[in-house]
């Protein structure tokens, strides 16, 4: 099941994701959290000091590697250099599955041992003062964005994205990637303007979104939020001294999250999981193309020198069931 924590900047989303990935852990569960913000927090928030989280291997600078990979024998891709961040599977491509190794994990995850478990940690690499005025942050998370194509995931099987704050996105299609879309907001006007923004653009995609209310102090915050927000409001999220001692640096034992947090948690698993029956791989594929033809439509078949509609393999759908190439 793929999940995305999205919004605005403070609102807390790296640190919900956090403890979504630390709870799946405990129960057992396999996880590949991913950390796609501009701001590259998640791995000290799942323990990592702060040189530890900066020497995880950065996807957007493998990406090389990553395209040679999942091209595998796809006839239809000419050679890895023409494969952008959109490029779906066809037949003869390589898909990655969480469980599996593969030379996409050896190089680009690394293992984070948590109390009762253990993730895979991938991140798209920081933004550098190198990439000033000639990068574009987008281009780092298309890795992300070209691993999700070729995910095939099945239930009780977690992956995990800590998107870019706020509305950015969506300058691609990756928002179209995920089960389910958990929106942390806060209980003020600017908290719940990324819900809506997000609400508006993902209409028309299928998009299931909830929102997480973060930072609740008193019952009108609540009242505000189910006010602004209506029945996307799955659950509230209120102080918590094992988020405070995580944050120092010092956190106590994961089973000592305080109990009202944790059965928060366990209503994100529950919502996640009933996503399962209403999955279509039909439309996730379809989607899929969409994006990639308008991306090559508006530069990239200039970028590539190709013609990238011509990547689409049109009997190709992703599904669970799809073999890998021998």
């Amino acid at each position: 099941m793929k999940i995305a924590f999205v919004g605005k900047g403070g609102s807390g989303k790296t640190t919900l994701s956090s403890l979504f990935i630390r709870r799946l852990a405990a129960a057992g569960a396999p996880v590949v959290a991913i950390d796609a913000d501009i701001n590259q927090h998640l791995g000290p928030a799942l323990g990592l000091s702060e040189a530890e989280a900066a020497a995880l291997p950065a996807m957007g600078e493998r990406l090389p590697l990553i395209k040679d990979y999942l091209r595998g024998t796809n006839p239809r891709i000419t050679s890895a250099a023409t494969m952008i961040k959109t490029t779906p599977p066809g037949e003869g491509s390589r898909l990655v599955r969480v469980r599996e190794p593969n030379p996409v994990y050896d190089a680009c995850a690394r293992p984070v041992e948590l109390d009762g478990g253990a993730v895979r940690l991938m991140v798209t690499g920081p933004f550098t003062d190198t990439d000033l005025g000639v990068a574009c942050y987008h281009s780092k998370t298309g890795a992300v964005e070209l691993f999700l194509n070729h995910l095939v995931d099945g239930p009780d099987e977690y992956v995990v994205v800590d998107m870019t704050a706020g509305s950015d996105s969506f300058a691609s299609g990756m928002f179209t990637r995920f089960d389910v879309t958990f929106l942390v907001a806060e209980p003020t006007r600017k908290g719940v303007s990324v819900y809506r923004q997000y609400k508006d653009y993902a209409r028309d995609f299928g998009v299931a979104l909830k929102v997480v209310g973060n930072k609740i102090q008193e019952p009108d915050d609540i009242d505000f939020l189910r006010t602004e927000v209506g029945d996307d409001l799955l659950v509230t999220v209120g102080r918590s001294d094992w988020v405070r001692a995580m944050e120092k640096g010092h956190p106590p034992r994961f089973d000592l999250l305080e109990e009202p947090n944790g059965r928060a948690l366990d209503a994100l698993r529950c919502t996640v999981d009933a996503s399962y029956e209403l999955r279509d791989w039909e439309r996730y594929t379809r989607q899929m193309v969409h994006f990639h033809l308008k991306n090559a439509e508006a530069w990239g078949n200039e970028r590539t020198g190709a013609d990238l509609a011509a990547q689409v393999d049109p009997g190709f759908v992703l599904s669970e069931g799809v073999a890998a190439p021998i």
